[in-house]
């Protein structure tokens, strides 16, 4: 019988190639949207376009169930559902916060809550919750988004230990940054006006300084599906997946240097410092 994935955000981006992965392996999809569009995807028999908006509770159920019927059994969750902002928090509006939390961190519970069962009676399976690595080193004016992640990081850590006696398992996927994702001209509508003086000139320069400094090459979409599909069909208890030379640096500089240093290091990279400049921690 073919294994079964469904993943949410499948409309571009991350979700779109990780969707395109699975089905290329001989995986049954449910490729979940807000609006699916048949467009987006070859015709196949093993894909189903499933109408989903994690942050509305019914709209997560009647998904579920739709795909646990459509293939008979889920054998995977792709939690890659999410939104993003860049802001100064002093100007963050509480409705933006709680948008992005919404979906990156409840819209995630809110699909794990309804996967398991269904994962459970059918004697396991496996979800797999993307973050970012910014769950290892957060950058500035990113620090909502960033916790979201961190959150879902915390969650993940403590749902495996629960489901382990059902053998669920549960995996972190850590990708870098992506600039061939839709992920930051998706957010631009969100960010308009959050990031107004004081810290406007700051948040450029920062910018402008991490493109010259960033650590090794951008992650792309298909290192991430093809680490998504590797941590899928791993029976081993790994948990955290680093996807992306810039994410696997980051988190060896975290491992090998004090706290002081590392966000001393990371300052400087990102406000462009030369290290003639630096300043010792």
């Amino acid at each position: 019988m073919r294994k079964t994935v469904l993943v949410t955000g499948a409309s571009s981006g991350f979700g779109k190639a990780i969707a395109l992965k699975f089905l290329g392996e001989g995986w049954n999809v449910l490729a979940s949207m807000r609006t699916p569009d048949p467009a987006l995807y070859p015709a196949d028999d093993g894909l189903r376009l499933i109408r989903l908006d994690v942050t509305d509770p019914r709209s997560v159920e009647r998904a579920v169930a739709e795909g646990a019927e459509a293939f008979g059994r889920i054998d995977a969750l792709v939690n890659n559902a999410g939104i993003g902002v860049m802001s100064a928090l002093e100007f963050t509006p509480d409705a933006v916060v709680r948008d992005v939390f919404e979906t990156n961190f409840f819209g995630m519970i809110a699909m794990c809550r309804a996967m398991i069962p269904v994962m459970r009676g059918q004697g396991g399976g496996v979800i797999l919750n993307m973050t970012s690595s910014m769950a290892i080193a957060p950058m500035p004016f990113m620090s909502i988004y960033g916790s979201t992640k961190w959150a879902i990081e915390g969650f993940s850590e403590a749902l495996a230990y629960e489901l382990d006696p059902f053998d669920i398992r549960v995996r972190l996927l850590e990708p870098g940054l992506a600039p061939d994702t839709s992920f930051g001209s998706n957010a631009q509508g969100r960010m308009q006006g959050l990031t107004p003086p004081p810290y406007e000139t700051i948040a450029q320069s920062y910018f402008a300084a991490m493109q010259d400094n960033y650590p090794g090459p951008f992650t792309t979409v298909e290192e991430t599906a093809q680490t998504a599909f590797e941590a899928a069909c791993d029976l081993g208890r790994q948990l955290r997946y680093l996807i992306g030379a810039d994410t696997k640096q980051l988190h060896r500089e975290r491992k090998a240097k004090s706290e002081a240093e590392f966000l001393h290091g990371v300052r400087d990279m990102f406000l462009g410092v030369a290290p003639s400049q630096k300043d010792h921690p």
